[in-house]
């Protein structure tokens, strides 16, 4: 199972990736993509963010400067992606094992999966879904023995847990559908190249 850090990581980089951001925002927009049912506080994103200035992964730059005499303007410190950082997030979303679609981890790469080459996100949900159905097996035989035992709150608890995991499962081979289709179709001849990422930068 991935750790919590990793995860962490994963998801700062991947949206720096896409834009650098100063720490409030980038905290904001972590909240939204970690999904951990918990609001990620300050005192869990510095240090993750000092870890990874320190592997040379982001850099950090100062914003705003002064305004006149005896008047400035707040100074922000504002988080990029570097040429480092960029590698290690191609890597971390290259890796296609069993962390990768485990709960702590499957969110955050599913919301960059557009950065994953197609037979990566392939195995990814093929084996999340997997999982789920193990789950969903386990589960249901659990029901079958306990339900004489349970009382009407017990019991309703239980289902919504079985309907929420049947849902994902639907969803996932509806996904997973989808991405084999789009693989056996023959690209258009004037498809357009693949669009650079937002940080790439002109080579000479």
């Amino acid at each position: 199972m991935a750790r919590r850090g990793e995860t962490l990581e994963l998801a700062v980089l991947g949206l720096l990736h896409e834009s650098p951001m100063h720490g409030y925002e980038l905290r904001k927009q972590l909240n939204a993509v970690l999904g951990w049912g918990r609001v990620l506080s300050y005192g869990s994103l510095y240090p993750a963010l000092k870890k990874m200035l320190r592997a040379g992964w982001i850099a950090e730059h100062v914003e705003g400067t002064p305004a006149g005499v005896g008047v400035s303007r707040r100074q922000r410190i504002v988080y990029e992606l570097t040429d480092a950082g960029d590698a290690r997030f191609t890597d971390l979303m290259s890796e296609a094992g069993p962390s990768s679609w485990e709960d702590d981890n499957f969110d955050v790469r599913f919301a960059f999966f557009s950065r994953t080459d197609m037979e990566i996100r392939l195995r990814i949900l093929e084996g999340r879904r997997t999982r789920l159905e193990e789950r969903l097996e386990r589960v249901q035989a659990q029901l079958a023995r306990t339900q004489q035992q349970m009382d009407r709150y017990a019991m309703e608890l239980q289902r919504h847990g079985v309907e929420s995991v049947e849902r994902e499962v639907r969803w996932l081979s509806e996904l997973i559908n989808a991405e084999r289709t789009e693989n056996t179709e023959a690209p258009a001849p004037w498809a357009p190249e693949k669009r650079k990422p937002l940080n790439s930068k002109p080579t000479d």
